[in-house]
C-alpha cells in the first residue's frame, strides 16, 4: 500500500505536537509493510510559509499522485483542503482514497480565545486574550474554519485524535462518521531532528528541588494565569512549590507581571522556548506535568509525559480525560478552577510514592493503547472501512 501523508509543520523545523503525529504514523505505517512518502514544505519549492503552504502544497501533491501513484492521501489539519478539493475532482481511476486526520475544531479553537475566569474566585476574570490573540480569533480563524470545513466534507476518511474532538469537528464542521485514530508516542526519531546531543545548561539552577512542569505556547487557552493563581493558592497554604515552565508566546510579558503581583517571582521559572531535547529533559527531573487548558485537542507532551512515567495534572477538557484517568494515571480537575488545581498540585508534591504510582500506571496505559502501532491498527480499519484493500502484511502491526 502506498500513502502519502501532506503535512504543513513538521520537526525538526516545527516544534508542533501535529507534525510529530506525522512522523508517528508514518514511522508505524512502513513498520507494519506500507510504503511512506511524507510532504512538508520544503517539497513545495524553496521558503514556502506555512501561511502560503495551502496553495503551494496543491502543485505539489498532483505531481506526486501523477507520478507515484498513492492509494491513499491523507492531509493533516485544515491546511489541506485545498490539496482534498482539486483531488477529489479527479476521475476514480487515478484518484486515491482522500483521508483528513484533524486535531482540533477551529471553531472551538476560535471560541478559546475569551476572557479567562476563575470559578474558584467568584467568576472572577483573571485574564483577557492580548492583541495577536484577538487578530488570531478576527482574521485567522474564518480561514482556518472554512478550510477545516472543505478538508472536512471533500475527505472519504475523517479522522480525529480522540472521541471528543471526532464529535466536535462532526458537529461544527456538518459531516458525519469521523473515527478515531488516537495520537501516539514511541517511535524512534530522535535521528530526524536536528538538535545537539549535548543540553545546554541554562536552567541548572531550577532543577535543584522538585519541580512542576507546564509546556506549550503561552496563549490564554493554555490557562496559565489558573495555573499561577494556583501556586499563591498553595503557597497561601503553607505549600511553596516550583514550577517550571517551557514554552514561550503573546502572553509571556501579562504572566510576568501577574508572577509579580502574586508574589510568585522566585518560584516560577521561565525556561523559554526550548528544544525537544531540552523539554525532554526538563519532563524526566519532573515532579508532575501540568496542563491547566480550557481547550485541547488531544495534547502530545501528555503523552511523552506518561511514556517517561511522569504523573499528570490536568483539567478534564476535550480528549484528555481519554488518555488521563483521575485517581489512577494523574489528576484531573476542573478548568478553571484555581483551588482544585491547588489542592491537586498540593496531593502530588506532598506524597512522591503516590505520584510514583501513578506515573507508572500513565506508562503502563501507554503501552496498552497509545503507542505507534495502535494508531496504524485503527488507521487501517478506517480505510478498510472505505473499501481499500488492506494488503495482509498490514492486516497485524508489529507489538
Amino acid at each position: 500500500m502506498k500513502v502519502l501523508l501532506v503535512a504543513n509543520v513538521l520537526p525538526p523545523t516545527d516544534l508542533s505536537g501535529a507534525g510529530e503525529q506525522v512522523l508517528q504514523l508514518a514511522w508505524g505505517l512502513r513498520e507494519a509493510g506500507c510504503d511512506v512518502e511524507i510532504l512538508g514544505r520544503d517539497s513545495c519549492g524553496r521558503n514556502v510559509s506555512k501561511r502560503a503552504f495551502p496553495w503551494s502544497a496543491r502543485r505539489a501533491v498532483r505531481r506526486v499522485v501523477r507520478e507515484w501513484r498513492p492509494d491513499v492521501v491523507q492531509v493533516h489539519e485544515s491546511d489541506g483542503g485545498l490539496v482534498i478539493r482539486d483531488l477529489a475532482r479527479l476521475d476514480d481511476a487515478s484518484r486515491p482514497l482522500l483521508v483528513a486526520l484533524q486535531q482540533v475544531s477551529y471553531v472551538r479553537e476560535r471560541q478559546a480565545v475569551r476572557p479567562l475566569v476563575d470559578h474558584d474566585q467568584d467568576a472572577r476574570v483573571v485574564a483577557r486574550p492580548v492583541h495577536g490573540e484577538l487578530l488570531f480569533r478576527s482574521l485567522r480563524t474564518p480561514l482556518h474554519i472554512a478550510l477545516g470545513r472543505l478538508t472536512a466534507r471533500r475527505s472519504d476518511v475523517r479522522l480525529a485524535p480522540s472521541r471528543t474532538t471526532a464529535l466536535e469537528i462532526e458537529e461544527d464542521y456538518g459531516v458525519e462518521g469521523v473515527r478515531v485514530v488516537p495520537n501516539v508516542t514511541g517511535a524512534p526519531l530522535a535521528a530526524r531532528t536536528r538538535e545537539s546531543a549535548e543540553v545546554a545548561d541554562r536552567d541548572e539552577e531550577a532543577l535543584d528541588e522538585p519541580y512542576l512542569l507546564a509546556v506549550g505556547r503561552l496563549r490564554i487557552r493554555k490557562g496559565m494565569e489558573i495555573l499561577l493563581q494556583a501556586l499563591a493558592r498553595a503557597r497561601d497554604r503553607g505549600h511553596r512549590l516550583r514550577l517550571v515552565v517551557a514554552g514561550d508566546g503573546e502572553r509571556r510579558a501579562a504572566l510576568d507581571a501577574l508572577c509579580q503581583r502574586l508574589g510568585l517571582g522566585a518560584s516560577v521559572h521561565w525556561a523559554g522556548r526550548c528544544s525537544r531535547s531540552e523539554t525532554a529533559r526538563l519532563r524526566r527531573r519532573a515532579a508532575a506535568l501540568i496542563v491547566p487548558s480550557t481547550y485541547e485537542g488531544m495534547p502530545l507532551v501528555v503523552l511523552e509525559a506518561m511514556s517517561d512515567g511522569v504523573p499528570v495534572i490536568a483539567s478534564a477538557v476535550s480528549g484528555i480525560p481519554e488518555v488521563v484517568v483521575d485517581g489512577e494515571t494523574g489528576w484531573l480537575v476542573p478548568p478553571e478552577r484555581s483551588a482544585a488545581l491547588a489542592g491537586a498540585l498540593i496531593e502530588a508534591m506532598s506524597d512522591p510514592e503516590v505520584a510514583r504510582v501513578r506515573g507508572e500506571a500513565g506508562r503502563q496505559r501507554l503501552d496498552q493503547r497509545f503507542r505507534p502501532h495502535h494508531a496504524v491498527r485503527h488507521w487501517f480499519e478506517a480505510v478498510g472501512s472505505a473499501g481499500v484493500p488492506v494488503p495482509g502484511m498490514c492486516e497485524n502491526p508489529p507489538g
